[in-house]
């Protein structure tokens, strides 16, 4: 039941119409961008056929402060069944083509027990240089089976990040760019702290991404290690909300690397509270 991590622009066309196949459109803005672009609306515009917008915005915690918090299974399941995702099928998901919203999709159908999830190579983008078709509008699926059996052990909580930054037993790794991890640059959601958690390795998300998909394995490999993560040891990912540490996860999962959590909260939550540790510099 396992499924390739990618798949190409020709594949997904070639296989696009097979009943037990399913794409998804996961863009969204990024933060800061989130008032100035109607994703919905980009959407709407042009999107590949039949594939209904994972809104991760509208998809999180609506109760909680914090953004991009997972949502409770069966909130998370009820709302795949509404938009016609079903979670028996191949699912096939992509972004403009950046690989910055797509492996939080990916993560969270993983995390909520989806067996076989791949990503579009390229994205967006990619589909339309190809020549491929584009699909306008809405797209209104029939209800599907959706059955959400979340993983705890895929998360971290606050407490949890605290433990090991005091105790170093994992390794922390923040996706954010290298400014913003070492307080040099304010964050994009306002009143937040400069800096990082203190033990912390910056491994920037964009580092890790070439048009659109990751960059082969040996760079990945080369890339953790040169920022200094033993890749044999267990990893906690984080970023600005949970986001891009899909990117890091999803870049991990390709080297092999099976122990690897998220701090969903990330610097969304640690940045905001002054009882928390920060440090500064790289």
């Amino acid at each position: 039941m396992t499924s390739a991590l990618f798949v190409t622009a020709q594949w997904l066309a070639e296989h696009q119409n097979d009943a037990d196949l399913q794409i998804i459109d996961a863009r969204m803005a990024p933060a800061g961008q989130e008032h100035l672009r109607d994703m919905h609306a980009e959407y709407a515009a042009g999107h590949l056929p039949n594939a209904p917008f994972f809104d991760i915005e509208r998809l999180s915690d609506r109760n909680s402060p914090y953004p991009h918090m997972m949502p409770r299974a069966e909130t998370f399941a009820v709302a795949m069944r509404e938009l016609g995702i079903d979670s028996g099928k191949h699912l096939v998901i992509y972004d403009e083509g950046n690989l910055f919203s797509a492996p939080r999709a990916w993560w969270m159908l993983r995390a909520f027990g989806v067996e076989r999830v791949s990503l579009l190579a390229g994205g967006l983008a990619g589909w339309k240089q190809a020549g491929y078709s584009l699909q306008t509008g809405d797209v209104h699926l029939p209800e599907a089976e959706f059955e959400a059996h979340y993983d705890r052990q895929r998360v971290k909580s606050v407490t949890d990040v605290l433990l090991i930054s005091h105790e170093g037993t994992a390794q922390l790794i923040d996706a954010r760019p290298a400014n913003r991890f070492a307080g040099e640059a304010d964050e994009p959601r306002p009143g937040l702290r400069r800096g990082h958690i203190p033990g912390s390795l910056n491994v920037p998300w964009s580092e890790l991404v070439d048009n659109g998909q990751l960059k082969p394995e040996a760079e990945l490999r080369a890339i953790f290690q040169r920022q200094g993560v033993d890749l044999t040891k267990p990893v906690v990912a984080s970023c600005g909300s949970g986001v891009t540490a899909a990117v890091a996860i999803l870049a991990l999962t390709a080297l092999g690397i099976k122990d690897v959590k998220l701090y969903d909260g990330s610097w969304s939550e640690w940045g905001s509270r002054d009882d928390l540790p920060v440090a500064t510099s790289h």
